[in-house]
């Protein structure tokens, strides 16, 4: 069996906008550091993503030292506290999730606002306001930030490779906006694992993912077409969802690098006491 290493690391402080690859990051049970806890949401507390708006996959994103800075297409840059203070009194909802979030303020609302051209506003999620894992796939009552549902989202270079092969256009691995990516597995190869281990930390994949059209939206252009969402709908798809892609969650803590090893687990995560 070939070594399999993780390839690609990527943080997104921003639901929904643009990530940052990383050459190594901190795995926390959050999810990596940082990821996805700022959120774009409308005056009544619903979030905003690319499936309304495919001009926020051009919302960069950076940190540089304690503050983010968000720099939308024909706009300056926004710098905003990487971990803002005031009450967790913001009443916002993820899906089915309502939760509470810390309002980061009239400045990055307005300028949100006008790039998006609507009414918005960034929210922040303290640690310990964060949402449960759906209760179907937990075990040791994880928790997420503004995530669709789990802490961890993993992608196959193997995979994409065979989908691409299917496509009259290939597409880049953005399209799925993964954390971690793995490289030297065979296509799918991903639907019988289990769990993994990469440095100190173990991950169980819980939930296949299923995908919508965020990923026919072209993450260098906002432009929004058919595919990849189209083809994989052909051999993909069950019970009208189509997958790439799996959920996972976490045990324990540390640094994580682009080149690791990662070492397939035997154990099932319901195994684990």
């Amino acid at each position: 069996m070939s070594t399999i290493t993780l390839s690609g690391l990527f943080v997104y402080p921003v639901k929904g906008a643009r990530g940052i690859a990383l050459d190594r990051a901190r795995a926390q049970s959050l999810g990596i550091e940082h990821d996805r806890r700022f959120m774009i949401v409308d005056p009544d507390g619903e979030f905003l993503t690319q499936r309304e708006l495919p001009q926020m996959s051009l919302l960069e994103t950076a940190i540089e030292d304690d503050a983010l800075v968000l720099h939308a297409k024909g706009h300056g840059p926004l710098r905003v506290p990487l971990r803002p203070e005031g009450p967790t009194d913001r009443r916002v909802r993820v899906w089915s999730d309502k939760c509470r979030a810390v309002y980061v303020g009239d400045e990055a609302a307005a300028y949100l606002s006008d790039y998006l051209g609507r009414r918005a506003e960034l929210v922040y999620m303290p640690e310990d306001a964060a949402r449960r894992v759906d209760g179907r796939y937990v075990h040791r009552k994880e928790r997420v930030a503004f995530a669709d549902g789990f802490p961890y989202l993993l992608t196959s270079e193997g995979s994409l490779a065979d989908l691409n092969a299917r496509l009259r256009e290939a597409v880049p691995m953005d399209r799925f906006r993964p954390n971690l990516v793995v490289r030297g597995a065979p296509p799918w190869a991903e639907d019988a694992w289990t769990s993994l281990s990469i440095g100190s930390v173990v991950f169980y994949l819980r939930k296949a993912c299923s995908r919508c059209s965020v990923i026919t939206v072209d993450q260098a252009t906002g432009v929004r077409g058919k595919d990849p969402l189209a083809t994989l709908a052909t051999f993909r798809a069950r019970s009208n969802r189509v997958y790439f892609g799996w959920n996972m969650v976490a045990e324990g803590e540390g640094e994580i690098r682009v080149g690791d090893a990662v070492t397939l687990g035997a154990r099932s995560y319901d195994d684990v006491g």
